[in-house]
């Protein structure tokens, strides 16, 4: 299976929102405990995503492999953009779960640099396991 999403990369981990959630402190007003959250860009880029996946509900062993275009040359954490990808690929059901028996490897996944077409281009290819 071969998926490219023409939405430039995203990691999860930058820019986390805390908020406050629970019952309020009736003296000063502050929450009575925080929560991190996804940040506003990842929100955005998982809803970007929708239009160019299709439901697949994979449950067997895969690799992944992950060919990540960025606009820039900058400096980019390719776990950071593997963990946002996973969880997009469960968000949209492509994926059954993202744990280590359905995804087994992410290997051949590079960052490489495309200033006119930002992307993702994933290949999802069944691996056979051996048996134990």
């Amino acid at each position: 299976m071969q998926i490219i999403i023409p939405v430039v990369p995203v990691t999860k981990k930058n820019h986390s929102r805390i908020v406050g959630i629970g019952k309020r402190c009736p003296v000063c007003k502050k929450p009575g405990r925080h929560m991190l959250i996804a940040s506003e860009q990842y929100v955005k880029y998982q809803e970007d995503c929708a239009p160019f996946l299709k439901e697949a509900n994979i449950d067997y062993p895969v690799n992944i492999k992950a060919l990540y275009y960025m606009p820039t040359r900058h400096s980019v954490d390719l776990c950071n953009l593997h963990e946002a990808l996973c969880d997009v690929l469960v968000h949209h059901k492509v994926l059954k779960d993202d744990n280590s028996k359905i995804i087994v490897s992410m290997d051949g996944s590079r960052v490489l640099y495309d200033k006119e077409r930002p992307r993702t281009e994933i290949y999802i290819v069944p691996v056979e396991t051996p048996a134990p």
